[in-house]
């Protein structure tokens, strides 16, 4: 059987582009990953971030769904610290009924920003303390049920929009067990906790109504090229950009690229780049080869791939060269 592929789209702002031309590079790369076999493309909420342009979730979704036919679309994820779960169901109730059966909610505890930018979104700290809670009363407005007596989201009362919990610690492997959801682990940024999440995860999952058994979706990073040289640039480049954006943070200017490599030669930037742990580089071939490794290391049922090259084109030869590796074909189911 097939592993199943998904991909992340990161939504990237190039530094000479701008959000538009953002938006069109992944309507085009979703149109590829539903031509190649991939079974879903996500996308993550992020704000007061010039180089992310999925802060408007769930419009994204809408607007991608609106130019492709059969892939599933959704969040990876919605923070839902940031919202009340009734504005949530309803985006998403709203979603599956304009694309029935293609819509997916993943949900993450994070705020997604820092505590300025929290504090801008009106929300409290301690919001977070509540995800628990927040992803049942979700969970009950796109039922036929709700916890709050005489409120319902409309639309999205009895839509079912299928609900995954997404983590990188053990909290999030535990809540999503005993709800019995799907788990998706951010292994593609923080990649300490990913066999001791997945373990537990596994251990405690309690069947439900959405689930009968345990579903892993494990993130790793993906830089497939022709040749191994260009995807061993492609590589660097992609550290590179990971070191500019995370200096980037606060800072009123751009860093040349001998400021970044200077940087990363130090050692000053060991942590971020630790963040590229789990990522398949090389030839289609190997990125093969390093996928299934992988996806046996995380106990994994289906990978989310995030192809960061800079370039769309990179990223979209990337896309399909995984995708005939990984012997995709077809639409995507």
């Amino acid at each position: 059987m097939t592993l199943p592929l998904s991909i992340l789209d990161l939504a990237p702002i190039r530094r000479d582009g701008n959000a538009a031309q953002t938006f069109a590079e992944s309507v085009a790369l979703a149109q590829a990953a539903e031509a190649a076999g991939y079974r879903r493309i996500w996308y993550a909420e992020h704000h007061n971030m010039p180089g992310i342009a999925s802060s408007a979730t769930a419009v994204l979704i809408a607007h991608v769904a609106n130019h492709t036919s059969t892939i599933r679309l959704g969040s990876g994820g919605i923070m839902l610290p940031n919202h009340s779960p009734l504005v949530i169901a309803e985006q998403f109730g709203t979603l599956e009924t304009l694309f029935p059966g293609r819509i997916d909610l993943g949900l993450g505890r994070a705020p997604g920003s820092d505590m300025a930018t929290f504090q801008a979104l009106r929300r409290d700290p301690a919001a977070a303390d509540a995800f628990p809670h927040d992803v049942l009363e979700l969970q009950a407005f796109l039922s036929d049920e709700s916890r709050i007596a005489g409120v319902h989201a409309y639309p999205g009362k009895g839509t079912g929009v299928p609900l995954y919990v997404l983590g990188s610690s053990l909290f999030g492997a535990r809540l999503a067990a005993q709800l019995g959801l799907p788990y998706a682990f951010a292994s593609h940024f923080a990649p300490e906790a990913l066999q001791q999440a997945v373990a537990l995860y596994r251990k405690e999952f309690r069947p439900s109504e959405q689930l009968a058994e345990p579903y892993v979706l494990a993130g790793v990073g993906v830089v497939a090229a022709d040749s191994n040289a260009d995807a061993q640039s492609g590589m660097e480049r992609v550290r590179r950009e990971r070191v500019r954006r995370f200096l980037l943070r606060g800072q009123a200017r751009e860093f040349t690229d001998d400021e970044v490599d200077a940087i990363i030669d130090a050692g000053s930037a060991d942590q971020v780049l630790r963040m590229l742990t789990y990522t398949a580089v090389g030839t289609p071939e190997a990125v093969r080869e390093y996928l299934e490794g992988f996806a046996a290391h995380a106990e994994a049922d289906e990978l989310i791939t995030v192809h960061a090259l800079p370039e769309a084109e990179e990223r979209l030869h990337s896309v399909e060269l995984t995708a005939h590796a990984m012997g995709l074909a077809g639409v995507a189911r």
